[in-house]
């Protein structure tokens, strides 16, 4: 396949930067990854400064891969992140853009990386949970009801790659800030927690620039994991909860 990529560089925060254009020649069976490490190659060989992009795990897991491609986060193919998507989405001869995450609280380090530091202050302002400690409880000591454990199993799927802050027209995290507080809402060892958690990761949440939600779904669209709408429901319905009755 001949493609032209459209690549966003910029050099650090300060830097305005600007879309170049690069020409490749890949096999369809190659990843979307493995593509910019060719083209990364092929600058290196000649002198010329790598794109710098995230990665690691490569395998959906990590959530590193934070790629806006042809204006949709992670990529045409729906619950796939960047490291999974194969060129065999494109047709040859396509012009490709790929851009980094956009959104206040993610300022572009370099290239396409992006600062993600944002998220892992919500979490942190979510506390901890209350377990006592000494030998492992007995298999079953803590029943959860079928439905609660298979909704906390979904919320908890979460990779905190941003997503959902890429594709939301009001730079909002509330998908990724529900998910973290529904997993731990519907188990009975986040329940001693439960209240001022949602208060504080929500206060973190806007303290750090990110938008209001409107609920107007593009979240749940560009997510990889196909995180629900509903876990901002629960989230919702967790904050009225909080102002309403003392805990």
């Amino acid at each position: 396949m001949k493609l032209t990529l459209r690549i966003w560089r910029q050099r650090d925060a300060r830097d305005r930067g600007r879309l170049v254009d690069y020409p490749v020649e890949i096999s369809p069976d190659a990843s979307f990854l493995e593509m910019l490490d060719v083209l990364n190659e092929r600058l290196t060989a000649a002198g010329e400064e790598p794109i710098a992009f995230d990665h690691d795990c490569r395998e959906g897991i990590c959530g590193m891969c934070s790629l806006v491609i042809d204006g949709t986060p992670h990529g045409p193919e729906k619950g796939t992140t960047t490291c999974q998507l194969h060129m065999r989405k494109f047709s040859d001869g396509d012009t490709i853009t790929v851009e980094p995450w956009r959104a206040r609280p993610f300022p572009v380090i370099k290239d396409l990386v992006v600062d993600r530091s944002a998220f892992d202050k919500i979490i942190q302002a979510g506390g901890y949970i209350t377990a006592p400690t000494g030998t492992a409880p007995d298999a079953h000591a803590l029943p959860v009801p079928k439905p609660d454990a298979d909704n906390a199993f979904q919320a908890a799927e979460c990779i905190g790659c941003g997503a959902c802050v890429a594709a939301c027209p009001n730079g909002s995290a509330m998908l990724f800030t529900a998910a973290k507080i529904t997993h731990l809402g519907l188990l009975p060892q986040g329940q001693p927690e439960r209240y001022s958690r949602v208060t504080n990761m929500l206060e973190t949440h806007d303290d750090l620039g990110f938008g209001g939600c409107t609920n107007t779904g593009e979240c749940t669209l560009a997510c990889p994991k196909e995180i629900p709408q509903n876990v901002i429901a629960h989230l919702n319905k967790d904050l009225l909860h909080s102002t309403r009755k003392p805990h």
